[in-house]
């Protein structure tokens, strides 16, 4: 008689949920930075297109989740913009080999550092390549990444270009997706457990393997997720879970980059309206520059400065979504600023 009042009841919440979710006004109400609404809004999108991530150019990839297509030539994104992606799906059209002449950094990030709304010869990393020519900027910047799959390519693809440094383009707003398996699509995770990291998640379902599932998921999950989300991030526990995951895949991303005798350099993008904020330091800067302090082997600097001095130049920035051409002017200026004064890079 109980366990049939139960199943009852868990029957007729399953009902309320799936009418909750298939009325428009109701579920945009029901969504926040978990992994039950990034899945739901991939399976809506994905009813419209046939894009296996985010955008037409993404591919599915088992470690990381997706990954740009590769070998793209002269493809129109971004309201008519221009992407160039190499054999290994890295931005640009240059290939690069394994071995290197000359001094090599390369760069790693999320849609800040890919470039997402401005073509391939106006990203950060090109303008960076321009103003050091004796060196090779690659950029290995990929839209939607938590720092958790950042990590992940480092170990796979990054270490064997033999870079002299890493330089990790770093934004408060990828903290949180290190917490979560689902984003622009399916992706892997590390917990935490026992002091260490534990990969969970990999290798990452296809997309055909999530859509034929994703008819008999109850929402009756969706809906705890999100009481759960909202619980811990009113009591505080979600931000320290950010930052404790964030700091253990920092701290083991600067361990590998050391073991392979190169320099690890983390450089704090701003975005948005913290471009022009006037504070000595941002939140998002302390955090880094105390992971910094911790880690001796890690050099921090922050961006921001350098875009404080191109406006009191008149110069005007963006206060929302990504960098125009400027932005990313202002970021290479920065960070080549800062590697030569560092001694990091030299001038020929």
């Amino acid at each position: 008689m109980v366990f049939g009042y139960v199943g009852f009841l868990a029957f007729l919440f399953e009902g309320f949920a799936r009418l909750a979710f298939s009325i428009p006004q109701v579920a945009k109400r029901l969504q926040a930075n978990e992994d039950y609404t990034h899945r739901r809004n991939w399976v809506q999108r994905h009813q419209y297109s046939s894009t296996e991530a985010y955008y037409t150019f993404d591919i599915y990839d088992p470690s990381k989740g997706w990954r740009p297509k590769p070998d793209l030539k002269d493809v129109r994104v971004f309201d008519n913009k221009i992407l160039n992606t190499n054999s290994k799906g890295l931005r640009g059209k240059k290939n690069f080999p394994y071995t290197k002449n000359k001094q090599r950094i390369l760069v790693l990030g999320d849609s800040f550092t890919f470039g997402d709304e401005v073509s391939d010869d106006e990203t950060y990393c090109y303008y960076l390549q321009q103003m050091l020519p004796h060196t090779e900027i690659i950029n290995m910047g990929v839209h939607g990444y938590g720092h958790d799959q950042m990590l992940i390519l480092l170990r796979e693809q990054g270490v064997r270009y033999q870079p002299d440094i890493v330089i990790l383009g770093f934004l408060p707003l990828d903290m949180s997706r290190n917490l979560l398996e689902f984003r622009d699509f399916a992706k892997p995770r590390f917990v935490l457990k026992g002091g260490e990291l534990k990969l969970t998640g990999a290798p990452v379902p296809r997309p055909q393997d999530i859509l034929q599932r994703d008819w008999s998921r109850p929402r009756i999950a969706d809906i705890s997720s999100l009481v759960h989300y909202r619980v811990k991030s009113l009591l505080g526990l979600r931000e320290k879970e950010i930052e404790d995951i964030t700091s253990a895949i920092l701290t083991e991303m600067i361990k590998l980059v050391d073991s392979v005798h190169a320099i690890p350099i983390l450089a704090y993008l701003p975005r948005a309206r913290e471009i022009a904020m006037d504070l000595a330091v941002t939140r998002g800067e302390a955090y880094m520059l105390t992971l910094c302090r911790l880690n001796e082997k890690a050099k921090c600097f922050s961006t921001r400065p350098h875009f404080a001095e191109r406006k009191a130049k008149g110069e005007v920035f963006k206060s929302s979504g990504h960098w125009e051409p400027a932005g990313h002017l202002a970021v290479a200026e920065a960070i080549k600023n800062y590697l030569v004064n560092e001694g990091y890079v030299s001038m020929p």
